[in-house]
């Protein structure tokens, strides 16, 4: 009986883990504006790991900048910024790898002390880079108040959530007309269009 309550418990996980990678793979091929989607994929983050806060940000130049949050009013977004040489956020960006810390993430000597974020004072704390094509372009956090070991799973998931930022970013910086033209075989089949 605790067998096929694991396993029923397992496979409740795995469909919410779905739920979360369908989602935004379908906000990647609808038309809306990267502002309204980047909160709601933090929204999902947050539900689905049961975190205290999802930030994410985005590179502007040499600074990290706060694009979206479940946890800070509007205003802070765009405001809250922090050099690619401070912070375990500046950390992931620069190394471009995962970082997980279980238990008093503010006393890491790379932690950046922002004293007005809630945060600062948040025991867990995991983070994966925004990557385009072997590129960073932005960093993804979730934290807990209380320690919290993540397991593997959810750092895989982070990982690829990060993957899908990419995405999303890249597609909306695309050109659609470009997109439209495009003679796609070509990228497989070097001169097929040609023969149209």
């Amino acid at each position: 009986m605790a067998r096929a309550k694991e396993l029923e418990t397992r496979l409740e996980h795995t469909e919410k883990q779905l739920y979360l990678l369908q989602q935004i793979s379908r906000y990647m091929v609808r038309d809306l504006p990267l502002a309204d989607v980047l909160p709601k994929v933090v929204s999902l983050v947050v539900e689905f790991m049961n975190s205290d806060s999802c930030l994410l940000y985005l590179i502007d130049g040499k600074e990290l900048v706060l694009v979206a949050s479940n946890a800070h009013p509007e205003d802070a977004v765009g405001k809250v910024r922090l050099k690619l040489s401070e912070g375990l956020t500046g950390w992931v960006a620069r190394e471009r790898r995962l970082l997980t810390i279980s238990r008093e993430a503010y006393r890491d000597p790379r932690f950046k002390l922002f004293t007005d974020l809630p945060e600062d004072t948040f025991e867990a704390f995991l983070s994966a880079p925004v990557i385009i094509r072997g590129r960073v372009v932005g960093v993804i956090n979730v934290q807990h108040r209380d320690p919290h070991f993540h397991s593997g799973g959810e750092m895989e998931l982070l990982t690829t959530v990060g993957e899908q930022l990419g995405c999303l970013v890249a597609l909306a910086t695309a050109d659609l007309k470009a997109i439209e033209a495009a003679h796609v075989v070509d990228l497989l089949i070097p001169g097929a269009g040609a023969k149209r």
